[in-house]
């Protein structure tokens, strides 16, 4: 891992279902807080390539992965690496907020924190406070800690996902078109989150909006039929991209 600034990095990575190659042989870096954002067509590789970054890839049937992702110094895929410690360094949110049911909105939050030891009643306090805190969450929740999440809009349970995967106050994390499924209303609040979201952690946001990209990111990778075809800053990379696929892409002549 040679630069310091950059948190996260994978080094030709390649991604496989079976004897399918999904994402293949990629190179690039993150720095450090900052924002970018993985943008391509549908099948592209986009969010295989986001599960390669904490280990969950290996989790799906047949998915195997070659190549390295360093955290830090650390490789991830070195043989003694504990894949729920990385997963603690390295939080991901879905597509598709996914609380849990049968736990209350602070219980949701404290879920992550039990993992790895053991907090005092008031440490769990006060770090399940900061996560809501950091996720924009806590003005509307504060008075209904114990209510189920179900009872929370579809955008609030998104950032009650954030909530809970920043409670472990991870280095990098990770958000899989985070808005599809959300409202003009909610995907305002969860952008305008992102950007605070970058002062303490690295973000990687995987996105088919280009014009969010655009909005929320530093950096912008294009992926195309699992290779990454460019990474620019994403003002460059949207005016003035370098290759002539990009071109096409971001100027919606496919895809």
């Amino acid at each position: 891992m040679a630069d310091p600034a950059v948190r996260i990095r994978a080094e030709r990575l390649s991604a496989l279902y079976g004897g399918h190659a999904a994402v293949k042989d990629v190179t690039l870096g993150f720095p450090a807080n900052t924002v970018t954002a993985v943008i391509g067509p549908s099948g592209c590789g986009k969010s295989t390539f986001l599960r390669c970054l904490n280990r969950l890839h290996e989790l799906s049937p047949a998915g195997t992965v070659r190549g390295h992702v360093w955290l830090d110094d650390r490789d991830i895929y070195a043989a003694d690496a504990n894949p729920v410690v990385i997963r603690r360094r390295i939080g991901m949110v879905f597509q598709q907020a996914n609380p849990f049911p049968t736990m209350s909105i602070a219980k949701n939050v404290a879920a992550g924190l039990t993992v790895n030891g053991r907090l005092s009643k008031d440490e769990m306090t006060e770090a399940v406070e900061r996560a809501l805190r950091g996720a924009a969450l806590w003005d509307e929740v504060k008075d209904r800690l114990r209510a189920s999440p179900l009872a929370l809009s579809g955008g609030q349970q998104q950032r009650l996902c954030i909530a809970r995967a920043i409670a472990p106050r991870p280095d990098v994390v990770l958000l899989d078109e985070p808005t599809s499924a959300l409202d003009p209303g909610a995907t305002q609040a969860i952008e305008e989150l992102v950007q605070e979201l970058k002062r303490d952690f690295t973000v990687v946001i995987v996105t088919h909006n280009m014009q969010q990209a655009a909005r929320v990111s530093d950096f912008t990778a294009f992926f195309y039929l699992g290779e990454m075809v460019e990474h620019d800053h994403t003002t460059k990379l949207f005016t003035a991209p370098s290759n002539a696929r990009t071109e096409a892409y971001v100027t919606g002549r496919f895809g």
